[in-house]
């Protein structure tokens, strides 16, 4: 079995904010494939179905973002998930907007909920899609909390939805195809960046 965890914080006035992309991505999946992620386990919102014809068990956890691991670990452990079945969804600061990157394991690069995860199962083993929610140039100042929590922009929001289905997209085919055929078709270079990340 696979387990989608779209990382994100619990709570309405988190729901339209960039930090909360995993989650958006988990409820599109959910969606498309008419899976229920409404049942209670281990501090996380969670719905079984399958995906390519593949069980899956998609999953928010519910601890908020920096405590991700808390729930992410149980379900793994409970559901007898491997750790290259594990595919965990989030936003990505160091990466511009609507850019998007698969990666099969790695450091967690400064982000306190994939950090929770790694430290949690301890572990770096395990894919990852990262969604870029950088508003600009990546080398620009120094963008934080306060803009990860604050609601897209108009600009953002009009291209929101398309970035949402790439990532889902992107998943499925990390389930059906394997991450490095999924790499090959989904790492495109960000608009404006002259280098692969």
């Amino acid at each position: 079995m696979f387990l989608v965890a779209g990382l994100g914080n619990p709570g309405e006035q988190y729901a339209a904010t960039p930090h909360n992309l995993g989650f958006l991505v988990v409820d599109r999946l959910a969606a498309r494939h008419a899976i229920r992620v409404t049942r209670k386990e281990c501090q996380a919102l969670a719905g079984q179905g399958t995906i390519g014809g593949k069980p899956v068990l998609l999953a928010k956890p519910q601890t908020f973002m920096n405590l991700s691991g808390i729930a992410v670990k149980p379900l793994v452990e409970k559901n007898e998930i491997t750790p290259s079945e594990l595919i965990l969804v989030y936003d990505e600061l160091a990466l511009p907007w609507g850019a998007l990157r698969i990666r099969p394991r790695g450091s967690a690069a400064g982000h306190k909920g994939a950090q929770d995860v790694v430290a949690k199962l301890a572990t770096e083993d395990f894919p990852r899609v990262r969604l870029g929610v950088h508003p600009g140039n990546p080398h620009q100042e120094k963008i934080g909390v306060d803009y990860l929590l604050s609601r897209f922009s108009r600009r953002q929001s009009e291209t929101l939805d398309e970035f949402i289905d790439l990532a889902a997209d992107a998943t499925e085919s990390i389930i059906a195809e394997g991450v490095q055929l999924s790499m090959t078709r989904f790492n495109r270079r960000a608009q404006g960046s002259t280098s692969e990340e």
